[in-house]
């Protein structure tokens, strides 16, 4: 998978699309020191989006943007 574009929506909003979901759009907030999907702005033509895959999204904007060790360090992975 691999991160199309990104833009800011407004303060700490970022709006998303990846290659595998080019209709859809992937919202991410951010919270501390990493980014996470607040909502997928689904589209018909485009596959159903598994957890895995949001994982991968997740991990590949934080990356992007710098926020590849918070990301990692979060208090949610302890319960993965």
């Amino acid at each position: 998978m691999k991160l199309l574009k990104w833009s800011y929506l407004r303060r700490n909003t970022i709006k998303t699309s990846f290659d595998i979901y080019p209709n859809s759009s992937v919202i991410f907030r951010r919270i501390r020191n990493y980014y996470f999907i607040y909502n997928v702005q689904w589209s018909y033509p485009d596959p159903a989006v598994n957890e895995a895959e949001l994982r991968e999204m997740e991990l590949l904007l934080n990356k992007e943007l710098g926020f590849e060790e918070g990301y990692k360090n979060r208090k949610s992975k302890k319960m993965d």
